[in-house]
């Protein structure tokens, strides 16, 4: 292969990962008051805010475990009940917080073509005492175990990439009556319904869409969200691309198949059910259209996916209609991806973006699915995001809302150190 030869995806242009040095971190004292101010009007009271600015300044710190006693004792004036109550009880609500960081996310990264991701992640727990703790399959440990699942939306743009949103998911054992005296000392409220991780997932994007503080066309899923068509569907009814990472086993047509409603017999009510007509072909699967691919037809690509820093994979696109209950659904992109060696693995995206789209952006945003795995690895191993000991649904919440709040932080004092640097 003549590298030379390579097309030069776009994907270059994102900002890399987040790597201040704890010297520059311990250097932002003055500016996270700043920072913080923007958010103190959305507290209820003065103390609240107080506190907000506390945990945020605990979640900076050089210390090896985040949880609220141990920063409490290392910062100046904590008080480990206050930071307690302030978490786990505190009637601040996050929306308005939420809000106003999203507000200054747009400022920090806002692009026309911003992408959000949206990705699930496990918290290992012990016990069954926490909020939503379940035997249910957790990531970080590549297996089914007791843990808390979130999901999170993330943003991502040429600027660079932050969390913007976070849910708590509820297995659908913790709504059987078994769990009625554990809802309620974990203070969930009452109104929540049983929703799955991609509804969960819409919810989030709907609610983007809604607010409007965040520019964006792409909406960039693994398989697990990918899967899921009605929120694949739901997220083009808000006039959003979606590429989706989709599992092996999915089907599609490579040309749309004719439908009829078959005419009656004479007896009895009319059919009225679309059906395939006598003699159209059953979709196939997405790797038996890749098979089928000439090896002319791949096309190499430079990328760049966070740490990993550049690689080299080849691509190929059809133009397919998507199956939808058994029958033609939307014209979409089949994006075929293929790595390089002995052994090549093969991952499928389907994306419902116009067909005048170009192949080089599609792989553009096929690479801007690392951008919320690594966020979230970077609050956790940073920021603390998987310390908290609190057991509530408020907590959990509060807590979560807090590093997304820390690590737009130092994104956004990244971006600016840079500038500085550049001078």
């Amino acid at each position: 292969m003549n590298i030379n030869k390579l097309n030069i995806a776009e994907i270059e242009t994102t900002a890399p990962p987040l790597d201040l040095s704890p010297e520059e971190i311990a250097e932002l004292a003055d500016e996270l008051v700043d920072y913080h101010a923007e958010f103190a009007e959305h507290y209820y009271r003065v103390e609240q805010a107080h506190w907000g600015y506390k945990y945020l300044q605990g979640l900076m710190l050089p210390i090896e475990r985040k949880a609220i006693q141990p920063m409490a004792l290392a910062l100046e004036g904590g008080n480990i009940q206050a930071m307690q109550q302030f978490i786990g009880q505190g009637g601040w609500q996050d929306e308005p917080v939420l809000s106003k960081h999203r507000q200054l996310v747009g400022q920090t990264l806002g692009e026309a073509d911003g992408v959000f991701i949206i990705d699930g992640s496990g918290f290992p727990k012990k016990g069954e005492h926490s909020v939503g703790v379940a035997r249910q399959w957790c990531g970080v440990l590549g297996k089914v175990e007791n843990c808390q699942v979130g999901v999170f939306a993330a943003y991502a743009s040429r600027q660079g990439y932050t969390l913007v949103d976070r849910q708590l998911y509820l297995p659908e054992e913790w709504f059987d009556p078994a769990h009625g005296e554990r809802w309620q000392k974990c203070g969930i409220p009452e109104e929540t319904a049983f929703a799955t991780k991609p509804e969960l997932g819409l919810e989030m994007v709907q609610e983007l869409v809604a607010e409007g503080n965040l520019p964006g066309q792409w909406v960039t899923v693994d398989e697990a969200f990918g899967r899921a068509t009605t929120f694949l569907d739901g997220v083009a009814a808000l006039n959003l691309w979606y590429l989706a990472e989709v599992p092996v086993d999915t089907e599609v047509w490579s040309r749309r198949p004719q439908t009829e409603v078959p005419a009656g017999s004479g007896q009895g009510q009319s059919p009225t059910r679309v059906r395939l007509k006598a003699g159209e072909p059953a979709p196939q699967r997405v790797d038996v259209l890749a098979d089928a691919i000439p090896a002319d037809e791949w096309c190499p690509y430079l990328i760049k996916e966070g740490s990993q820093g550049p690689m080299v994979a080849e691509f190929a696109f059809r133009r397919v209609v998507a199956v939808r209950d058994g029958l033609p659904g939307p014209d979409v992109w089949l994006v075929l991806r293929r790595s390089l060696g002995s052994d090549p693995e093969l991952k499928y995206y389907l994306s419902n973006a116009p067909a005048e789209t170009t192949e080089t952006e599609l792989v553009r945003v096929v690479g801007l699915r690392w951008p919320v795995e690594t966020a979230i690895e970077e609050c956790k191993g940073g920021l603390g995001m998987d310390h908290y000991e609190v057991r509530t649904w408020l907590g959990w919440h509060h807590h979560m809302t807090l590093c997304l709040l820390a690590h737009h932080f130092l994104v956004r004092t990244q971006q600016r150190l840079k500038k500085t640097r550049l001078r």
